[in-house]
């Protein structure tokens, strides 16, 4: 199936018009939750997901820093990325088509894989824990 099709399946999968984060992260936990029905979003884990490098070279810290309530660069073109704590960027994760548009990217740059519902959440605890 088409990479494009699988994301915009997972978008629609979750609060349509997501107006905030929490929306967006409640979303994400009511999926996972379909996978294991205990699921809890850790900002714990969320943290060690973001600067974690997978085995490969990249963590999410690589480009949107760390903490990730400043100014990121990306680590290939050098190009500036706004802070991505929504507590810093208050645009940050309120629309859940261009939320699922990037972590689609983002994930395949530094998993190279999407990332599932379960690791989505615990990312968007921990960056709704930062605050500016």
């Amino acid at each position: 199936m088409n990479i494009f099709l699988l994301i915009m399946a997972a978008a629609l999968a979750l609060p349509a018009l997501a107006a905030d984060p929490a929306s967006l992260l409640a979303g994400y936990q009511a999926e996972a939750r379909k996978a294991d029905a205990a699921f809890a979003a850790s900002a714990r884990r969320g943290e060690h997901f973001f600067t974690a490098t997978h085995g490969g070279e990249w963590s999410c810290a690589s480009c949107h820093g760390n903490p990730p309530d400043g100014a990121g660069r990306h680590a290939k073109t050098g190009k500036t990325i706004a802070p991505l704590a929504p507590g810093a960027d208050p645009q940050r994760f309120t629309d859940a088509a261009r939320s699922e548009k990037w972590f689609g990217r983002n994930c395949k740059d530094v998993l190279g894989r999407v990332c599932t519902s379960a690791e989505k959440a615990d990312v968007l605890a921990f960056l709704l824990k930062r605050r500016s």
